[in-house]
């Protein structure tokens, strides 16, 4: 039998944080396999977001260790996620929905407090219409955010909260405590940099 793995310690410790924090009911999470060549040590957590029983986004979070150091991470730690989400059509097919789904990301960091350097990332909105055998529902769209940085030290519960505020906002979820009321988005309305949900 293969001994098993000594994991470095601010690996070990970085992980403990992302298994301790606690999140929003809205979202699930739980721990899957994490791609092993990116790095000589990861950590994955997959996530689904339900807004009454219904799964409205998910996404992954992974965690990157080399404890040599790599040079465009500028760290030891990297934090590596793609959250998706569906979207009414005219929410979909707003300009400025890729500069204010950065902001998503970029505001949940903040707030939370969650220290990092060398970020980047994309933003990807879609529109799909169905025909032939696959005709029925309207026109729908996607948004999808892919992103990594690095963490400036190795508590990552704070990394954790922002990741879930930016699923939460990516889902359209109301403040904890708050329930939302059913609204109409007036046909030309565009979407404005909200403050982020709080997980």
């Amino acid at each position: 039998m293969t001994p098993p793995t000594a994991f470095p310690e601010t690996f070990a410790r970085a992980v403990d944080g992302l298994r301790s924090a606690a999140t929003r009911t809205e979202i699930q999470l739980e721990e899957v396999g994490a791609p092993q060549r990116l790095a000589p040590f990861a950590f994955a957590l997959a996530a689904t977001v339900l807004r009454d029983d219904d799964e409205v986004a998910n996404g992954r979070l992974i965690l990157l260790h080399d404890p040599a150091g790599h040079e465009a991470w500028q760290g030891t730690l990297r934090l590596v996620t793609y959250v998706t989400a569906e979207l009414e059509v005219d929410l979909a097919a707003d300009p400025l929905l890729p500069e204010v789904g950065w902001t998503w990301l970029t505001d949940a960091l903040r707030v939370r407090n969650a220290r990092h350097r060398a970020i980047g990332g994309t933003v990807t909105q879609t529109m799909s219409t169905r025909f032939g055998d696959l005709a029925g529902p309207p026109a729908a769209g996607d948004v999808e955010i892919r992103a990594s940085w690095t963490p400036m030290d190795d508590a990552l519960v704070p990394h954790l909260h922002a990741w879930c505020t930016l699923l939460a906002s990516t889902a359209g979820l109301p403040p904890p405590g708050v329930t939302a009321l059913p609204e109409r988005r007036p046909a030309g309305t565009t979407l404005s940099a909200a403050p982020p949900a709080r997980p």
